[in-house]
């Protein structure tokens, strides 16, 4: 292994790496859920299907199977 070939992949490794970290930065910034602070009133944050047939408290355009029924 010639110098040359070590420093292609630890620039490799390196750059897996630093992707990685991005993607997971911005997955958690995007799609986590907001912080509620503890003194905040309690809500439902189920998904679930009311009378009507619609989806409450589910912000995604697909819908799982078998969901419970809202109170």
């Amino acid at each position: 292994m010639r110098l040359s070939d070590l420093a292609k992949g630890s620039t490799v490794l390196l750059g897996v790496i630093v992707a990685g970290y991005l993607s997971t930065t911005y997955v958690d910034q995007r799609f986590a859920e907001p912080k509620v602070s503890k003194w905040a009133a309690p809500a439902s944050t189920s998904a679930c299907v009311d009378s009507t047939g619609s989806w409450k408290n589910w912000p995604w355009p697909n819908v799982p199977a078998l969901s419970p029924k809202c109170d």
